[in-house]
C-alpha cells in the first residue's frame, strides 16, 4: 500500500510505532521496521550514550528505515540531533514542537522531521516551520493527550496543512487504517498495540495486567498535565499527597538521571515557559520517568504508572510485530474490498 508516508520515509506499510519511553528500545523498533512499518526508538528516557547504542543496535539488525523520538525541550536536544545526523537516522519525531533551528538542521541533513500535535494550531505552526509531516493524536491515545477525539481532530488538521498527516489515538487494526485513510491521513501510528506484542520488552506480568485491563483514566496527578493511563488503585492514590510524592520522586529521578538540582530547576523553568505550569506541577513532572520505569522496567504494577490508550479494552493477544503488521494490512485489504462501489 503506497501512501505519502511510505514514500516519505521509505517503509513498506503505512504503520508507525510510537516512541514510548522505556518500551520502544532497539528491540521493538527493529522488529517493527523489519516487518515493514516504521519503528521508532523512544529516546526521551535515554541518555545520549544509551540513545546512540540503541541506534546502532537497530542498524545492526536491519537496514530498513527507522526513527528516534526526542524531547524538543531537553537541554541536550541539539546534541541529540547531531547524533541522529551522524548515525544516518531516517526520521526524527518529537512529542513537542521542535524549535525552528532544530527542524532546519534536520532538513539540511536529509532527516525527516515528524512532530506530534494535539491541536490544529500546533499542526499549522510546525508545518510553517518546515516539518515534513505530523502525527495527530486524538484524546483516545495513551500518555499525554488532549480532549478532542481523533475523528474530530484528524479532519481538521488534514484540511489545515499541506504536509502528510499520520493519525494516532484509537488505532489497532486494519479497519482503523482504512478509516484514517478515508479521513485523509497517510497512515496510522500505534502505541499500546505495539506495547502488547511479543517483541515489546515490557515484563510479562505487566503485559498480562494490560490484557486484563478494561478501563483507562485521564489524570493530572502524574505530572500536572492530562495523562491517559490504566485506571489502578495506585493512580487513584496519586491524587492524594501529590506534592510530597513529587518531591520524593524528584529526588529519585535526580539520582537516576545524574542531573544536578541546578539542572533540574533549569529544566523546570523551561517547562513552565509557554505551559503556565505552577512549581507544584513542575515538581510533579519529575514523577513521570520514575513511575513509568517502575512498571515498564521493574514490573511493579502496584507502584508504577502505565500509560495506555483506550484501545486496551479490546486487545486480547500478544502477536509478534510481523504478525501484527501483516494482520493489519490483510484486514485493511478486506475492509477496502467490502466498501460499496459507485453505481455505473
Amino acid at each position: 500500500m503506497r501512501t505519502a508516508l511510505t514514500s516519505l520515509v521509505g517503509c513498506r506499510h503505512p504503520i508507525v510505532q510510537t516512541g514510548m519511553g522505556y518500551v520502544a528500545g532497539a528491540r521493538l523498533a527493529a522488529a517493527v521496521s523489519l516487518a515493514g512499518g516504521l519503528g521508532v526508538i523512544g529516546a526521551a528516557t535515554m541518555s545520549v550514550p544509551e540513545m546512540t547504542a540503541a541506534i546502532r543496535r537497530v542498524k545492526e539488525r536491519t537496514d530498513a528505515p527507522f526513527g528516534v523520538n526526542l524531547r524538543a525541550d531537553a537541554d541536550d536536544a541539539a546534541e541529540r540531533v547531531e547524533v541522529l545526523v551522524r548515525e544516518g537516522v531516517r526520521v526524527a519525531s518529537f512529542a513537542l514542537a521542535p524549535r525552528r533551528e532544530l527542524i532546519a538542521r534536520l532538513k539540511d541533513a536529509g532527516v525527516v522531521t515528524i512532530p506530534s500535535v494535539g491541536a490544529r494550531r500546533h499542526a499549522e505552526k510546525v508545518a510553517g516551520w518546515g516539518a515534513d509531516a505530523v502525527v495527530v493524536q486524538g484524546g483516545e491515545g495513551g500518555g499525554h493527550t488532549g480532549p478532542v477525539a481523533t475523528t474530530l481532530l484528524l479532519p481538521q488538521v488534514v484540511d489545515a496543512v499541506d504536509i502528510p498527516v499520520i493519525a494516532a489515538g484509537g488505532f489497532f487494526d486494519g479497519r482503523g487504517l482504512v478509516a484514517a485513510l478515508a479521513y485523509g491521513a497517510c497512515g496510522i501510528a500505534m502505541g499500546t498495540r505495539f506495547l502488547l506484542t511479543e517483541d515489546s520488552p515490557v515484563p510479562d506480568e505487566v503485559k498480562k495486567f494490560y490484557l486484563a485491563a478494561r478501563e483507562t483514566v485521564v489524570t493530572t496527578s502524574v505530572d500536572g498535565v492530562p495523562h491517559r493511563v490504566l485506571d489502578t488503585p495506585f493512580v487513584a492514590s496519586l491524587e492524594r499527597a501529590r506534592l510530597l510524592r513529587a518531591v520524593v520522586n524528584g529526588t529519585r529521578f535526580r539520582r537516576l538521571s545524574g542531573l544536578s538540582w541546578r539542572a533540574m530547576l533549569r529544566e523546570g523553568r523551561r517547562m513552565r515557559r509557554g505551559r503556565e505550569l505552577t512549581w507544584a506541577q513542575v515538581l510533579q513532572a519529575a514523577n513521570t520517568p520514575v513511575l513509568l520505569r517502575a512498571a515498564m522496567v521493574d514490573g511493579r504494577v502496584d507502584l508504577g504508572v502505565m500509560a495506555s490508550g483506550q484501545v486496551v479494552g479490546v486487545l486480547d493477544d500478544l502477536p509478534s510485530c510481523r504478525e501484527l503488521i501483516e494482520r493489519v494490512m490483510a484486514e485493511a485489504e478486506t475492509a477496502l474490498a467490502r466498501l460499496p462501489r459507485p453505481a455505473g
